[in-house]
C-alpha cells in the first residue's frame, strides 16, 4: 500500500513540475507576444491553466504526503 502511494506521489510530484514549466514557458510566451484587441490572449488563459493544474498537482501531492504519514502513525 505505501509503494503504491509512494509512486503516486512521485507521479503527482513530476506533473506538478512539467504545469509548473508548462506554465512559466506560456507566461513568457504572453509577454513576449503583444496583445491587440479585448480579452486575454490564447497564452495567457493557457498560462493561467497551467497554474491551475499546478495548483491541484500539489494539492493531491500533499494530501498523498498525509495518507502515508498517517498510516504511519498507525503501524
Amino acid at each position: 500500500m505505501q509503494t503504491l502511494l509512494i509512486l503516486i506521489l512521485v507521479g503527482l510530484m513530476i506533473a506538478t513540475v512539467v504545469a509548473l514549466v508548462r506554465g512559466i514557458i506560456a507566461f513568457l510566451q504572453d509577454q513576449t507576444n503583444e496583445v491587440k484587441g479585448t480579452g486575454p490572449s490564447a497564452s495567457a488563459v493557457k498560462s493561467n491553466k497551467m497554474m491551475q493544474m499546478r495548483i491541484m498537482f500539489q494539492a493531491l501531492a500533499v494530501l498523498v504526503v498525509v495518507v502515508l504519514l498517517f498510516a504511519a502513525g498507525r503501524t
